[in-house]
């Protein structure tokens, strides 16, 4: 079975000229189908702030209203985007730039108002599995942003961890999916403190043991949430760590059933 790395790059990364230059150059470098996942909420937040845009988030997500909706889907659908899709060209590397709304990629619905309105956000109902394998099958490497559609003209505003292991899942029943979530950490750490505490292999009995010591917390309950349901629909293996891990040559989390 083809193998397919499905890598997720984080927001520090993105907001570091020589970090992401570094990244694009490894992610360029991974031979077989591969696929990038962003987001670009630390750049939306500066631009917000130059244009007089209040910032609103509630539990660690963007509450988007219609100006700022308008905000980031120029950010993370043009300038982020774009320029990631235009460094890799620069490393031999045939990238397509794609929101959800490209050729109906990903669908979403606006999320349902419980506690918090969270305004244009959207939860995901349809990965179009077709068309990913028809870039992949031509060599071509999707890059998505953190933007979906409810199919009805409206775009929304949608969670990059939880897209990146949408598509995951999706592909998982044809290929052989590795899913990276790349960020600032060398992975899940017993004390953040602690360099030298990573964790370097978690299953889902050590996974509900951190939970009840405190150890996983906060940020990243949501990854360790999006890794497990990967698992268990169909993804090989989940990685979570810095980005020289798609490499290979570095320690990093890796998480399986």
């Amino acid at each position: 079975m083809t193998k397919v790395s499905i890598i997720k790059v984080g927001g520090n990364i993105i907001e570091n000229p020589m970090d992401l230059d570094n990244f694009l150059k490894d992610f360029a470098s991974i031979t077989g189908p591969k696929i990038l996942v962003h987001g670009g909420g630390k750049k939306a937040s500066q631009w917000a702030e130059r244009l007089g845009i209040p910032v609103e988030m509630k539990d660690g997500r963007r509450i988007t209203n219609t100006e700022t909706l308008e905000l980031i889907t120029g950010i993370y659908g043009g300038q982020v985007n774009k320029n990631i899709v235009a460094s890799l060209q620069g490393y031999n590397c045939n990238a397509i730039g794609l929101s959800g709304a490209d050729a109906n990629a990903i669908q979403a619905i606006k999320r349902p108002v419980e506690n918090t309105d969270f305004g244009w956000v959207g939860d995901i109902t349809y990965v179009n599995t077709s068309f990913f394998k028809l870039l992949l099958n031509n060599a071509l490497s999707p890059i998505c942003c953190a933007l979906t559609h409810d199919a009805n003209g409206q775009i929304l505003n949608t969670n990059a961890d939880t897209i990146a292991s949408s598509i995951a899942v999706a592909l998982g029943k044809d290929f052989e999916v590795n899913l990276y979530y790349c960020f600032e950490q060398s992975g899940v750490m017993k004390s953040l403190k602690d360099q030298n505490s990573l964790i370097e292999h978690i299953d889902s009995r050590i996974y509900k043991e951190l939970k009840e010591e405190h150890i996983i917390t906060e940020g990243m309950l949501p990854k360790m949430k999006n890794a497990f349901d990967a698992l268990q629909n169909g993804v090989s293996k989940v990685h979570i760590g810095k980005p020289e891990m798609i490499k290979e040559i570095i320690k990093h989390t890796t998480i399986t059933l």
